[in-house]
Parts: C-alpha cells; structure tokens; sequence
C-alpha cells in the first residue's frame, strides 16, 4: 500500500466554475486526472487531498463531484481548503457520506490517520496578507488538536496544509518534530516560485494532475 497526495481539483460538476478560464491545462482535466489516477493509484492506497476539492456552496452541490471522487481507486482523504465552501460539522459530512454511500472517503478535520506506520494531522492553515490573529489563533489550535490526537507520536509524522504554512505554523512543526508536510492552494507562477526542504507542493495543476507518492 503507498499513500499519494493532490490537492486543489476545483470539482464542478453541478455548479458552473470552469477552470480553464485560468488555463489551458485545465481543459478537460477531469478526464485527465481520472486517467492518471486510475494508472498510478491501486484500490489499497489513500490519497490525500489538502483542500479546494470542489467549488459547489453546500454539500447537497457537491454529490456529483463527491461521485467522482468516489468512483476513483484508493481511499480519500480531504481536508478544507479556502474554496471548500460546502464544508460542513464532521458529523453533517460523515452523514453525508453514508446516505450517499461514499465509504472510500473520510474527512482529516481535528483528528489524524495512521497509515503505513506514518501519521497525518493537518489543518487548513491561512494567508499571512489575509488573517488576523483570531484566524491565526484558530488554525494553531486546530493543528495542535490535530497532532495531540495522534495515539503514538514516536512513529514518523507528515503535516497536512491547505495553505503553504506561515511562520507560527512552521515553529509547532519544529516544536513537534514533524519535518516534513504536504500542502496545496499555489498555482501559476506562485507555484513555481515556491520552493522549501521538506515541503511538497501537490497543486493538481503543479504536478499535471498526477497524484504524488509521499510514502
């Protein structure tokens, strides 16, 4: 078993965002995706997405998109980004997946996952430019939450983002020990600029909608 990651499908099956307004490569990425996922990722892997999954507002928007997540090999992992407007309590979205009958997908949401001998916490994180300290505040707690539930914490860990991680985010990771971590929302140019030890950009468009081997 091997667990992946890619973030940022912007799924849209039943609202109307096109992505390849923004750029050619998006052009039928669904397609492209699904074909490459199918090839790379076997029905015993997990994939983790690190937000932006689907544009819809609420979740009752988002089954079709949910339907072609679910339809894809391994089991899903997803966890909010900054355009996951359907975001629900964990209970409303585990509700949902069960009467939708979704079982290959769980929620990473203040709690974490032990696969393969490795631990994954995360939480969605924030734009420095953008929050204030209440969303600052919040996003630490949330990521402290996330670790604290990890049952043994001597076992390797990798973080999981939305946003690439701010400074107070890259001390708890120091602090932790956690030494390396996943995350999404950069595309274009952003994308290409960002480089750091440890840290894996997973943006769909980044890596040509190829699900990336993290262990």
């Amino acid at each position: 078993m091997a667990v992946y990651a890619i973030g940022d499908l912007h799924l849209s099956f039943q609202t109307n965002k096109p992505m390849d307004v923004f750029s050619s490569e998006w052009t039928n990425y669904e397609q492209t995706l699904m074909n490459n996922w199918q090839n790379i990722v076997t029905s015993q892997d997990t994939v983790i997405i690190p937000g932006d999954f689907s544009w819809a507002m609420y979740l009752e928007e988002a089954v079709e998109d949910f339907s072609y997540l679910s339809r894809l090999n391994g089991k899903k992992i997803l966890l909010k980004g900054n355009h996951d407007y359907w975001w629900e309590t964990k209970k409303k979205m585990t509700g949902f997946l069960q009467s939708n009958n979704f079982s290959n997908i769980d929620f990473l949401y203040n709690n974490s996952f032990e696969i393969e001998d490795v631990n994954f916490c995360g939480t969605k994180g924030y734009d420095l430019k953008e929050a204030d300290q209440k969303i600052i505040n919040r996003e630490i707690s949330r990521f402290s939450i996330s670790y604290q539930s990890i049952k043994n914490k001597d076992k390797k860990t990798i973080a999981v983002f939305h946003y690439p991680p701010e400074k107070e985010l890259e001390y708890m990771m120091k602090e932790y020990g956690i030494e390396q971590c996943i995350f999404g929302h950069l595309h274009g140019l952003k994308s290409e600029s960002y480089q750091n030890e440890g840290h894996t950009l997973v943006s769909a468009d980044y890596v040509r909608f190829n699900p990336v081997k993290i262990i």
